[in-house]
């Protein structure tokens, strides 16, 4: 079995989002870091080379493959952020539809800037995602 590649480690979340193209962009990174600590009340850590993490859990599939992951987090990619919200949190789709502009995957909420969505509505779905996660994965 492969080994995950999307582990925490000790590569700095600063110098990381300094390094995102842009200024408007570098700046709606450290805001969303700002956002998640607010949030979590966990520290940020690097998972991998480019996601920015909040708490962790272990998962194990019925194949046998099991790893840890982030609860919760973000990424700066070229085109957009990637924002990991696990589903299973009550009124997802309402809050999707009032959010503003974005595009959807099966974990991730992709938004291209902060300024085009309403950020009480990410705050609501970060924190319902990441509480609803947190209560199901603690022992």
């Amino acid at each position: 079995m492969t080994e995950n590649k999307t582990k925490p480690n000790n590569t700095s979340v600063i110098d990381f989002l300094n390094s995102v193209e842009g200024e408007e962009k570098r700046k709606d990174a450290h805001a969303l870091l700002e956002l998640f600590k607010s949030i979590t009340l966990e520290p940020a850590v690097m998972w991998g080379e480019s996601i920015v993490g909040f708490g962790s859990y272990h998962y194990k599939y019925d194949s046998g493959r099991e790893g840890d992951m982030c609860i919760t987090g973000f990424s700066s990619r070229k085109s957009n952020f990637s924002i990991y919200i696990m589903s299973g949190f009550a009124n997802k789709q309402e809050l999707l539809e009032q959010l503003g502009p974005h595009k959807t995957g099966k974990t991730c909420l992709y938004i291209k800037r902060l300024s085009n969505i309403d950020m009480d509505v990410l705050s609501q779905m970060i924190k319902s995602s990441y509480l609803h996660y947190k209560n199901k994965h603690s022992k």
